[in-house]
């Protein structure tokens, strides 16, 4: 006996017995006489054997990869409870349905951003306002996203407490109150929310080596000027640019519009071809954008990774951005407002209930993010 064997305690290879040839029967095979080519089959039969069992540890290495990777990117984000708990099933608009031939209903988030770092435990930020407000709607062909932003000063029906500014619901009522705000503004069902630290999210700039902005005029903010033409920042020029407003034509829209606009550069960035070689970097980033978002708690792991599935046919090209339509501004006692143009509004979430946004893309021309914003 081999004295390796003996030493591990493995049988002796010259007791086992032969492995069956090409022709040998398996346990419980008859030989069939009337079949021309027994060996060869069997033969077959065998490596179909062979070739199922290896895949069969490939799926479950793949499924623990999904395990692993679902864990430390899902797990990395923060869950708000209660969001939808104390709303009024019977007020709520209804459910959104699968358009036809689409196979699957549209999936609507709210995306409530934020210019502090303390959202990440309850989705609410220090001070009780939203700074930014967002209705996200993926189609149901799951190949394609609309992304209207609702101006925080936006003077709307808070349920409740009657006029006010769209962010005061939040202050009044947290994610709850101010999915119920913009459900009765919009007539369109909120799916999930979802909480964005834009202070945190800037962090991932320099994960990904900076990203490109292309500006319309040169503007100043803080210690930078942003120059007309395409702009290379870093998370501190980021900030900066993010965070500004004086200085420029449109004031809160335009920062909106950045806003819109640096979304759009970073996953674009993000899911780029340079990234994705890049396991590292990528790796970093995804932790950093996820240590910045939080979302309702329905969403655990398992249904982030089967949703996150569904929409990997959606780009950053396939993503509209448009903005609420509006009249125009004044104030209401001493506070700024921006009223709502209720006309071409209604239009909007119409068509952004029938997943039929995209398709009418052209009728919010003055709405929609330009390709080179201010």
């Amino acid at each position: 006996m081999n004295d390796d064997s003996q030493r591990i305690g493995l049988p002796d290879p010259g007791d086992a017995p032969e492995a069956p040839g090409d022709g040998d029967l398996l346990p419980g095979e008859d030989e069939d006489p009337t079949d021309p080519e027994p060996r060869r089959r069997r033969g077959l039969r065998r490596l179909l054997v062979v070739l199922g069992a290896l895949g069969l540890v490939l799926a479950l290495l793949v499924g623990g990869g999904f395990w692993y990777l679902t864990s430390r990117y899902g797990g990395n984000i923060d869950r708000v409870g209660d969001v939808f708990a104390d709303l009024d099933e019977s007020s709520r608009p209804a459910p959104a349905s699968p358009a036809q031939g689409a196979g699957e209903a549209p999936v609507t988030f709210l995306l409530m951003g934020s210019d502090t770092r303390a959202t990440a435990d309850e989705g609410i930020a220090a001070g009780g306002r939203a700074d930014a407000v967002m209705i996200a709607r993926f189609s149901g062909d799951r190949q394609h996203a609309q992304v209207v932003s609702i101006p925080r000063d936006s003077w709307v029906d808070v349920p409740g407490h009657g006029k006010d500014k769209i962010n005061a619901a939040y202050a009044y009522g947290g994610p709850t109150l101010l999915v119920q705000t913009v459900e009765q503004l919009t007539g369109v069902r909120i799916d999930h929310y979802a909480a964005i630290d834009f202070e945190g999210l800037v962090q991932v700039t320099d994960d990904l080596g900076g990203v490109d902005v292309v500006v319309a005029e040169t503007t100043s903010n803080g210690p930078y000027t942003f120059s007309a033409g395409v702009n290379h920042l870093d998370g501190d020029q980021a900030r900066w640019y993010l965070g500004q407003r004086h200085g420029l034509p449109g004031g809160d829209f335009d920062r909106v519009r950045r806003q819109q606009q640096y979304l759009q550069a970073v996953f674009g960035k993000l899911f780029g071809a340079h990234t994705s070689t890049d396991p590292g970097r990528l790796d970093s980033a995804l932790l950093t954008v996820t240590d910045a978002v939080a979302v309702d708690e329905s969403l655990d792991n398992a249904t982030l990774l089967s949703l996150a599935y569904s929409l990997r046919g959606v780009t950053p090209e396939t993503v509209d951005f448009f903005t609420a339509p509006v009249l125009g501004t004044g104030t209401e006692g001493a506070a700024s407002v921006v009223y709502l143009d209720q006309s071409a509004a209604a239009r909007m979430w119409e068509y952004l209930d029938t997943d039929s946004l995209g398709a009418n893309a052209a009728e919010f021309g003055d709405e929609a993010l330009p390709d080179v914003p201010r």
